[in-house]
């Protein structure tokens, strides 16, 4: 079972949603980074469970523990371990899956592929395994900030409810001001409110979640096989619930020619003596041309489909085929994209913060 992601920036991460705790080993961080522990625990809030009434009711506090790589304040250049301990495990409301197959899970999948599988809130396939990544995502937040890189999520469409804004027509930070991470708040009400009808149904839904990287320079990225855009998409389907990538203009590209769709190039006035850069007028391109960042923002939608765990009965079959009927018991998300924000986040960043030690190993 692959659990590691990166090339020099590299983390792996271990842990059930139902066992002692989750964690994380980040391999390749510089010595010399500020380890700033309130930042790490404030993107693992972010992330965590029982934020509103719209989210699973778990408690968890998702307090993260430093086991090694760092002395003094200070990353160490050798391996940092983070463990966050399960606190409010709830085994018991698992014990009518043990046999049976939860519809579009990996119940099923996991039973054939390893013969066994942990039937407790799904085991390694639980959506909790993400919290060790955004705390990675937050180490490499930190290296990034020190290139002036900035990487914001938000909601963009709960169902059928869209935003219908340009990233660059809002404050982006004012998606941290309501519960559904929504940066425009009248759009975000409306969110709420469906999300929360919706829970009331006992069903779930689900929605895309827009990120933009800012800062990014030119030349970050890898050619032919490991592309920027390749990168992030495998990053971004890695998550769970993910069930589609589109950076740039997307699959809304198909619809223009190529004289509206090319971005064209211009010098930008530089600052006294300094010599303008290269810019282009428009963005399609997402910030990313042939695998490799050309210096404009890097943008990106990633769609969540709805939690499949529902307090409704539904058809299946047990682990002998026989038919049963599943009944959804436990806490869980009606809608996944709320906590999905820091976790997008997080994956974008540790992206970006291979792809730039990779390119400085480059130039070397």
């Amino acid at each position: 079972m692959s659990s590691t992601y990166g090339t020099v920036f590299k983390i792996s991460t271990f842990g059930e949603s139902h066992g002692p705790g989750i964690g994380v080993i980040i391999d390749g961080c510089p010595a010399g980074l500020a380890f700033d522990t309130d930042f790490i625990q404030q993107e693992l809030t972010r992330r965590k469970p029982g934020q509103s009434r719209i989210t699973t009711q778990r408690r968890e506090a998702d307090e993260f523990e430093v086991l090694s790589g760092v002395f003094e304040g200070q990353t160490q250049g050798t391996p940092i371990a983070l463990l966050i301990r399960n606190t409010d495990q709830r085994s018991k409301d698992y014990g009518h899956i043990a046999q049976q197959f939860r519809p579009s899970h990996a119940d099923y999948t996991y039973q054939v592929k390893y013969g066994s599988r942990d039937y407790r809130g799904g085991g390694r396939s639980s959506a909790r395994e993400t919290a060790a990544r955004v705390a990675a995502g937050a180490v490499a937040k930190l290296l990034l900030r020190q290139q002036g890189v900035q990487i914001q999520a938000y909601v963009s469409q709960v169902g059928t409810l869209k935003l219908g804004k340009a990233y660059t027509e809002m404050n982006l930070a004012l998606a941290e001001e309501n519960a559904v991470r929504c940066p425009d708040p009248e759009t975000a009400e409306r969110m709420f409110q469906y999300i929360d009808d919706v829970r009331k149904q006992g069903d779930s839904v689900g929605g895309v979640v827009d990120c933009v990287a800012t800062g990014v320079p030119v030349g970050w990225g890898e050619p032919v096989f490991d592309k920027l855009h390749a990168e992030l998409g495998k990053a971004m389907l890695s998550i769970n619930a993910v069930k589609g990538f589109e950076y740039g203009s997307g699959f809304a590209g198909v619809e223009q020619l190529g004289s509206t769709h090319n971005d064209e190039f211009y010098i930008e006035a530089g600052a006294g003596s300094e010599p303008g850069r290269v810019r282009t007028k428009t963005n399609q391109s997402g910030g990313i041309q042939g695998g490799i960042s050309n210096g404009e923002d890097i943008y990106f939608r990633t769609a969540f489909k709805p939690v499949a765990t529902i307090m409704q009965d539904q058809d299946s079959v047990d682990v002998n085929g026989d038919p049963v009927t599943v009944s959804g018991k436990g806490r869980h998300d009606p809608c996944v994209v709320p906590r999905a924000v820091p976790i997008v986040e997080a994956m974008a960043a540790l992206v970006l913060a291979d792809m730039y030690l990779r390119n400085k190993l480059a130039r070397v």
